[in-house]
C-alpha cells in the first residue's frame, strides 16, 4: 500500500521535516500530507475548503497526530473524529507526541486513539519507529471499509 496517504498533523516544522526525512531514509513510499494545526486537520479530514479536492488532498490511510497543537489540540481533533459518522470515526489515529505523561496517554486512549507513540530523541530510533508504524498500520492492520 505504498500509495496510501499518511496525514501528519504536526505544528513543529523541524519535527515534521525530521519525520519526513526518517520516512525517506526508511525507504517508505507513502505520500505524506501535512497540516500544522488542529483546525486545519479537521478541515482536511472533513473536506472543507481549501481541502475539498480529494485528488489533491486524499483521505489518509492513517493520521499521525501530535497533541500540542495551535487552534485546536490533538485531543480536540481526536474527539471530533470519534464523534463523526462512518469513515472518519473509524480512521486509525496514531498519536505521535513528545509527551509521555500518564494523563495524556489515558486521555488519548479514552478519546479513541488507536496507538500512542512518544517521539524518540535519536534519529535512528525515529527511523525504526516509522518502519514499525508502516509494518503494522499500513501493511498488516486489517481496516474497516472506510468508503461506507
Amino acid at each position: 500500500m505504498s500509495d496510501a496517504t499518511l496525514l501528519v498533523v504536526e505544528d513543529n516544522a523541524d519535527d515534521f521535516l525530521l519525520l519526513r526525512r526518517a520516512i525517506r531514509h526508511a525507504k517508505l513510499q507513502n505520500p505524506l500530507q501535512h497540516v500544522d494545526d488542529g483546525e486545519k486537520a479537521i478541515r482536511y479530514l472533513s473536506g472543507a475548503p481549501p481541502y475539498e479536492d480529494r485528488t489533491q488532498w486524499p483521505m489518509p490511510l492513517i493520521v499521525l497526530l501530535d497533541l500540542k497543537l495551535p487552534r485546536r489540540s490533538g485531543f480536540e481533533v481526536l474527539a471530533w473524529l470519534r464523534a463523526q459518522e462512518g469513515l472518519l470515526r473509524r480512521l486509525p489515529v496514531v498519536v505521535l507526541t513528545s509527551s509521555d505523561q500518564d494523563k495524556d496517554i489515558k486521555q488519548a486512549y479514552d478519546l479513541g486513539a488507536n496507538s500512542y507513540l512518544v517521539k524518540p530523541g535519536r534519529f535512528e530510533d525515529l527511523i525504526k519507529l516509522t518502519l514499525l508504524v508502516d509494518t503494522y498500520w499500513v501493511l498488516c492492520n486489517k481496516r474497516a471499509d472506510l468508503n461506507s
